[in-house]
């Protein structure tokens, strides 16, 4: 016969800590795979189209438009890259976009982190304010300084040139780029600087001789951003480039329906496959760096 002291003991334990704890764990795995879910679902929905530009690529003209549409080709049409990249000078268009990009990335690399350097760690009357300036243009759309812009362009005489696209990135490389690297650089201890001039550096050697190279991250970041900005900057080459063989990769695609006539699905797709390929093997290799550079960059400021 059961009594009610052998009752009260197991009531205890089914309210009791681990009781408590074992619910508390339910609930958190519960939650832990509707987060998951949540992310696969939300991935697959990002990937879906590079997947459909990828399969399109290795079609044939009558395959593209099928419904249901055949997501693995059949037969794969490896000959559609050669044609599409052969129809246009891509190779031409690679290289002139690979030499704007590599170009913008040095000069904005060298011209951000001296404004950066400068702003992050010298003392001067109304820096606030200068700082403040430079973030001012990060508020208006591009739109509204391009007619000035093209006009002081075209009064320099560098219209149908590639100085528009280059230039600019030698004068401080944007405000996003300056604001991102003085971010990192305040959080840098001022003792390291301190020591350095003891030892005979100047602020441009204590720039390259230990800024820079504790600064990884956020270079990585700013290097990500600039390229992926002018390696698929579609407005800027349009505007300024008027010349067949000075065009850039992202120009070059939009045109590519104006060369075929009708629109070429699989020959498209295929040129831009290898159009993009460049960004996703550049994020893929420094993405380590760039989510560091992400996540401490506004630790201090």
């Amino acid at each position: 016969m059961t009594t009610r002291a052998t009752i009260a003991p197991s009531r205890a334990a089914r309210t009791g800590p681990q009781a408590w704890l074992r619910r508390r764990s339910v609930r958190r795995t519960l939650a832990n795979v509707a987060t998951y879910v949540t992310l696969v679902i939300l991935a697959s929905a990002s990937v879906l189209p590079f997947l459909w530009m990828l399969s399109t690529s290795l079609k044939d003209p009558g395959s593209v438009f099928l419904f249901p549409p055949r997501w693995i080709p059949d037969p794969i049409v490896w000959g559609n890259y050669y044609e599409a990249l052969t129809f246009l000078p891509f190779a031409r268009y690679f290289a002139n976009t690979a030499f704007i990009t590599v170009a913008n990335i040095v000069g904005t690399l060298v011209s951000a982190s001296l404004a950066a350097y400068a702003f992050a760690r010298l003392r001067a009357p109304l820096k606030a304010l200068m700082f403040l300036l430079i973030l001012s243009p990060m508020f208006l759309p591009g739109q509204v300084t391009m007619i000035p812009l093209f006009i002081l362009y075209r009064h320099l005489n560098w219209i149908d040139t590639y100085n528009p696209l280059i230039v600019p990135a030698f004068f401080g490389g944007g405000a996003f780029n300056i604001f991102l690297l003085r971010q990192f650089f305040t959080t840098i201890p001022l003792e390291l600087d301190h020591a350095a001039r003891i030892d005979g550096c100047g602020e441009v050697s204590i720039l390259w001789r230990i800024i820079l190279p504790l600064s990884k991250p956020a270079l990585a970041t700013v290097t990500i951003f600039s390229f992926m900005g002018h390696w698929n900057d579609f407005l800027a080459p349009l505007i300024y480039i008027n010349s067949s063989s000075k065009l850039t990769v992202s120009v070059a695609l939009a045109r590519f329906r104006g060369e075929y006539g009708t629109t070429a699905w699989h020959l498209l797709m295929a040129a831009s496959i290898v159009a993009v390929l460049p960004c996703i093997l550049i994020f893929f290799f420094a993405q380590e760096y760039f989510v560091k550079g992400i996540q401490m960059t506004g630790m201090k400021g």
